[in-house]
C-alpha cells in the first residue's frame, strides 16, 4: 500500500481517515502542530513530524519523508491569528511543495457550497459558514490549476456519530445534506483506490440526510458504501 501524508490528523475527519487507513495496515504520516495532540495518532502508529502546514520548510519536511508516488490527504481548516484561513494559505503551501514531489495524488477536503456548488447554498449556509466558502474554494481553484493529480472532497454538514454506509459521493452541484465524519472517511478510503476519481470534485451526503436525493443511474459515485 501506498505512503499517505495527512495535513489536519489531529482532529475530525483528518483523525478518522488516519484511523480508517491504519486499520487496513495502510503507513500514515502527519504533520502535527507542537500544540496540537498526538496521542491518538500515536496510538495507530502513525509517523509524527513536527511542523506548521504554513510554513512552507516544515511542510517540505513532511513531503521529505513522504518521498514520491505517495498519497497526500488535506483536511486542513480554521482561522489564523491575521484574519486569514488556514484553508486557503495552509493548503496553498502543500500544494505548492507537493508540485516539487510528485505525489500519486492530493485529495483535498473542503465543504459543500465550494466552487461550481456557490450559486445554490442556501441563505442559512452563507450565514453559518460566511466568507470561508470563498477561501476554501480559492484552495480548490488554486489546486486545479497547480498541474498536480487531485480529487476535490465536499463534505456536507459534519456529524459526530459512527459510520452508518449510506454516505455518497456526488457530482450533482444542487445536492445538499449531512453527513458523519466517519462516513467521509470511508470515502475518502474509496477514492484513493481508485483512479476513475481523478480530476473531480464530489460532494459528500449520506443519502439518509440529503435534501437531494440524487439518482444512483446518472452519477457513477452514488452508492453507499460499506462502513
Amino acid at each position: 500500500m501506498k505512503l499517505v501524508l495527512i495535513f489536519g490528523a489531529t482532529r475530525g475527519v483528518g483523525l478518522e481517515v488516519a484511523y480508517r487507513l491504519r486499520g487496513r495496515n495502510q503507513p500514515v504520516l502527519a504533520l502535527v502542530r507542537p500544540n496540537s495532540e498526538p496521542a491518538p495518532l500515536k496510538t495507530l502508529d502513525v509517523e509524527i513530524i513536527p511542523g506548521d502546514a504554513t510554513c512552507s520548510g516544515d511542510v517540505e519536511r513532511a513531503f521529505m519523508a513522504l518521498g514520491t508516488d505517495g498519497i497526500v490527504i488535506s483536511t486542513l481548516a480554521g482561522r489564523l491569528d491575521d484574519g486569514t484561513y488556514v484553508d486557503e494559505t495552509g493548503n496553498q503551501t502543500v500544494i505548492d511543495v507537493a508540485r516539487r514531489y510528485a505525489p500519486e495524488r492530493l485529495v483535498l477536503v473542503t465543504a459543500i457550497g465550494c466552487g461550481e456548488m456557490m450559486p445554490y447554498r442556501s441563505e442559512q449556509a452563507i450565514a453559518a459558514f460566511g466568507d470561508v466558502v470563498e477561501a476554501k474554494t480559492r484552495a480548490e481553484d488554486y489546486l486545479r490549476t497547480s498541474g498536480l493529480p487531485y480529487t476535490i472532497i465536499r463534505p456536507g454538514g459534519l456529524l459526530s456519530a459512527p459510520a452508518t454506509g449510506r454516505a455518497i459521493l456526488s457530482t450533482k452541484p444542487t445536492i445538499h445534506g449531512m453527513i458523519t465524519r466517519a462516513d467521509v472517511a470511508c470515502l475518502i478510503e474509496r477514492v484513493i483506490d481508485e483512479h476513475n476519481s481523478l480530476g473531480k470534485a464530489f460532494a459528500a451526503v449520506d443519502l439518509d440526510h440529503s435534501r437531494l436525493d440524487p439518482d444512483p443511474s446518472k452519477d457513477s459515485h452514488a452508492e453507499p458504501l460499506t462502513p
